[in-house]
């Protein structure tokens, strides 16, 4: 009973100065029942693991990463191909129709992987 006390004790305190990991910390990234887990490079909806390409993977991990946060699709081809964009359009387009086809429920009207017109696409915060 003491070693349980005292275990629980030195949690408290640790929890207390701010110890905890947080979950981003750690590689773990949630909106709504989508979690990526970057640690194991694995997406789940709803309990449901997701199978997506590196680069689709890539894509979804970094606007989630920077939920709210609007990324053009030049942002997006450089941040994700680590290369200068030429007229990365149906490119990206393409693969965010296939990221929506695959996590979210209605791929027409998105939950998650949003459009900003004229502007580019960003991960909603739900």
């Amino acid at each position: 009973l003491e070693l349980i006390a005292r275990v629980k004790s030195h949690l408290r305190r640790y929890t207390a100065l701010g110890g905890a990991l947080d979950a981003e910390k750690v590689g773990l990234y949630k909106t709504g029942s989508l979690m990526i887990d970057d640690e194991r490079k694995e997406v789940t909806v709803d309990g449901e693991i997701v199978k997506l390409t590196p680069v689709e993977y890539k894509i979804l991990l970094l606007l989630t990463k920077n939920k709210g946060v609007v990324y053009s699709i030049d942002e997006i081809y450089e941040n994700v191909w680590n290369e200068p964009s030429f007229n990365p359009e149906n490119t990206v387009a393409v693969h965010i129709r296939r990221i929506r086809e695959k996590i979210e429920i209605d791929p027409k009207n998105p939950r998650y992987l949003k459009v900003v017109w004229g502007v580019g696409y960003k991960v909603e915060d739900i």
